[in-house]
């Protein structure tokens, strides 16, 4: 995510191809305590109209759903805000399952959401404190794991089994919203890299 300013395309940089489309709202090119992302300006949230430029996407793919594979999804963000939805693929009611990290006041949660159920874990501890943290989310065979800055910060037991569903990754908030009888929950802040996939 180290784009230039005014980029319109998420460059895959695992070699792979999956390239996503950068919103007209997404600053890119920000550079902050040496680091260079992707800013996501504040919204007031469950204002309407919807804002679909404020989002980045990336098709449906395979190697985006978990499967029935161990999962890890790896974000370094960094935010003053409580609010948003970070990263997402699939929605509460998408047929096939759906992961999302979010960051209600301030903690991240991590959830997956398969065939077998759902399992959803929160940091005891904030990080809404303006510095670059890594929010690390594993889905695998025991359960799903938190970890912020290498530190294990929640685990929730139990397999929730195969998610596979047919939306794009969504980076930033909700691809299907309205502001009205669906919020958007768009995220505020700065992100730097996302890695999704196996291990």
């Amino acid at each position: 995510m180290n784009e230039s300013r005014g980029a319109r395309t998420m460059v895959d940089g695992t070699g792979h191809g999956l390239h996503g489309s950068i919103g007209r709202e997404v600053g890119t090119g920000t550079t902050v305590s040496g680091s260079t992302g992707y800013r996501f300006e504040r919204l007031e949230p469950d204002r309407p109209p919807a804002r679909p430029g404020h989002i980045v996407t990336v098709p449906d793919h395979r190697a985006l759903d978990p499967g029935d594979r161990t999962y890890v999804v790896t974000v370094r963000l960094r935010t003053v805000y409580h609010f948003g939805n970070i990263v997402q693929k699939g929605q509460a009611t998408s047929a096939g399952g759906n992961f999302k990290l979010q960051i209600p006041s301030g903690r991240v949660e991590c959830l997956f959401r398969g065939s077998r159920g759902s399992r959803a874990v929160f940091a005891r501890t904030r990080i809404n404190d303006g510095r670059w943290h890594t929010v690390e989310c594993e889905r695998g065979p025991e359960g799903v794991t938190l970890r912020i800055d290498g530190r294990t910060e929640a685990r929730a037991y139990g397999w929730v089994g195969t998610i596979d569903n047919s939306w794009p990754l969504a980076i930033g908030g909700k691809v299907d919203c309205d502001q009205v009888d669906v919020g958007c929950d768009y995220y505020a802040g700065d992100i730097d890299r996302i890695d999704i996939g196996t291990r």
